[in-house]
């Protein structure tokens, strides 16, 4: 969307601060020896608290209020009481929601406890490939510059991007133009960004794979190839100069 005047503006504003608090919260709550379903619940009643709803479960009939995915999962987990967190585990955590007509999106990957499987490198790059990417957003900018700084970020550290799998506008609904802002870069894209308006940039940096395909459940999505991937996404608004991430608030050890 574009935001064009101060109640627009009050309402991504109020949006945000849901989904980033909600995951900030869920990052800290969850455990090992916890059910992704007790996660679930717990990040629904946060947002229930900010008269939020969740957006997957509003557009998509998804089944959990947040999309929480583990280990070789890669996106859209269903929340599940037999799916139970270990020390060590990669999570992937995206809350999604809708508050007074406006919609905001915000996900991040991170390690349960000790990080016994070394994971922590992959999410450290994820979080800070999508730092860089966002210092670079402003009115103007070319959305295929973007993909390459990804992809290649991601390249200098020996990682993959994956490629069906991408950022989008959001605001006025949970998905909407500009879409397919691509981890790579398309050179048939010649789409810019623009000022005051309202995008949900996101990482997908994987060990392993390049493509996420969809799992027997309908909704998880896996490598094909395997491996494992970590995610990082903010809603942000573009301005003339430095952009505006309204989902600041989940960042705990450091900011963008």
């Amino acid at each position: 969307m574009s935001v064009n005047n101060e109640n627009e503006l009050t309402g991504m504003q109020r949006v945000s601060q849901a989904v980033a608090c909600t995951l900030k919260a869920m990052k800290a709550y969850a455990c090992a020896g916890m059910t992704t379903k007790e996660l679930d619940d717990y990040g629904a009643e946060i947002l229930s608290e900010f008269g939020a709803q969740s957006a997957p479960a509003l557009t998509y009939g998804f089944p959990g209020a947040t999309c929480i995915s583990v280990g070789k999962e890669f996106c859209h987990g269903i929340p599940s009481e037999s799916r139970i967190l270990k020390e060590g585990d990669l999570i992937n955590i995206d809350v999604s929601a809708e508050l007074n007509g406006f919609w905001a999106d915000n996900g991040c990957s991170f390690v349960i406890g000790e990080d016994l499987h070394q994971h922590q490198k992959l999410v450290n790059a994820s979080k800070d490939i999508l730092k860089k990417a966002i210092s670079r957003i402003k009115g103007g900018v070319k959305i295929s510059d973007i993909g390459l700084l990804i992809e290649s970020e991601a390249k200098k550290r020996g990682y993959k991007v994956i490629k069906n799998l991408a950022g989008h506008g959001v605001g006025r609904s949970l998905h909407e133009e500009p879409d397919h802002l691509l981890n790579y870069r398309d050179k048939y894209d010649h789409r810019r960004f623009r000022k005051n308006t309202v995008v949900a940039i996101e990482t997908f940096i994987s060990t392993v794979s390049t493509y996420a395909e969809e799992l027997n459940d309908g909704w998880t999505m896996a490598g094909n190839k395997g491996g494992y991937m970590a995610q990082h996404e903010h809603t942000i608004l573009i301005t003339d100069g430095k952009p505006v991430i309204l989902t600041q608030e989940w960042e705990t050890e450091d900011k963008v």
